[in-house]
């Protein structure tokens, strides 16, 4: 996560789109980008984790100023700014958090002075593309790159996407950064900064969740503040692979898991009966148990012994402070 993002710092010209190389118009794609900086109170249940000072990255994708970013940068804020390359500040105000994709929406509370970018598809997006990875700042923050790879991500805080989209060279400032294609269309907003092996070299890679993933939640989200999709079951248990193995690695404080009385360092071995191999097996298998508040059967192993533990499943959203939706 982008939690503080420095003001003197440029990529080598070598790095930058030029106008010249891109077939759109690179000056509007730059300004397109504003910072978001959030203000988080320390007693809110996501401070300890992503801290209550946020900063990263939001792309305005309607002529009014909506602003798209990943959901971390505003989660519980109880402060949002938002400024422009063009030295405009104003506060902003959430009206939206998907956790099921990650993308959060801000609507700025004054005019920002941009023009919206357009939205396309990654659905045709492969390893091997040029793309554009653009933040707030104009050219010294926007970087030329490609496509390593399309795949399936699954993160610990039991998130999942299908398909994924990363890139190299890596953006070091990543959290909700814009990825463009060559036309110049959004096709994914940054997540992350991984380390993966790739062409025979350990490098640094950026995960982009894809804008494709938008369209069938942004109606909800304006209306009702999130998606109007089923809310899936939350264990507050955070489970990572270990050479083969699901291991327990951490505990949300007073979630469902930890209520349940799993403990750090158990093994995952099965969810109803049903053996899982692999984290994205094990949150497949845990959703298709039902909606949030459904009883999750464990499996589990704890210094040699087997257990059988069930918890009760939550919304996490239940766990959050809750912002003034608009």
């Amino acid at each position: 996560m982008s939690d503080s993002i420095p003001k003197q710092w440029a990529f080598p010209a070598a790095l930058q789109p030029t106008a010249a190389e891109v077939d759109f118009d690179l000056p509007r794609a730059l300004d397109a980008v504003v910072m978001v900086r959030s203000e988080i109170p320390d007693d809110a249940f996501t401070a300890q984790t992503l801290g209550t000072e946020r900063a990263g990255y939001g792309v305005v994708i309607r002529e009014d100023g909506l602003t798209l970013t990943i959901g971390y940068l505003i989660t519980e804020a109880e402060t949002i700014w938002l400024s422009t390359n063009h030295n405009v500040v104003v506060p902003g105000t959430v009206l939206g958090y998907d956790h099921a994709t990650g993308f959060g929406l801000v609507q700025p509370l004054g005019q920002l002075g941009v023009r919206a970018l357009a939205r396309g598809s990654a659905a045709d997006l492969a390893a091997g593309d040029d793309v554009y990875v653009i933040g707030q700042g104009g050219l010294d923050h926007a970087l030329k790159a490609h496509v390593s790879s399309r795949r399936e991500f699954a993160g610990y805080w039991e998130y999942l996407l299908d398909s994924a989209i990363f890139t190299v060279p890596a953006h070091p400032q990543w959290g909700g950064a814009a990825l463009l294609d060559g036309a110049g269309r959004l096709v994914g907003i940054g997540s992350l900064l991984i380390q993966e092996d790739y062409e025979g070299k350990e490098r640094q890679v950026n995960m982009f969740v894809p804008v494709d993933l938008l369209e069938p939640i942004l109606a909800s989200m304006l209306s009702i503040g999130r998606s109007d999709q089923p809310v899936r079951p939350w264990l507050g248990m955070y489970a990572q692979e270990d050479e083969g193995k699901l291991v327990v690695a951490g505990l949300a404080a007073g979630g469902p898991a930890e209520r349940a009385g799993v403990k750090l360092g158990d093994m995952v071995l099965g969810v109803s009966d049903q053996r899982v191999n692999g984290l994205p097996a094990f949150l497949r298998r845990v959703w298709s148990l039902g909606v949030a508040g459904v009883e999750v059967p464990l499996q589990l192993a704890r210094q040699g012994d087997v257990l059988r533990v069930r918890v009760r499943s939550a919304n996490r959203t239940d766990f959050f402070r809750k912002p003034k939706l608009h």
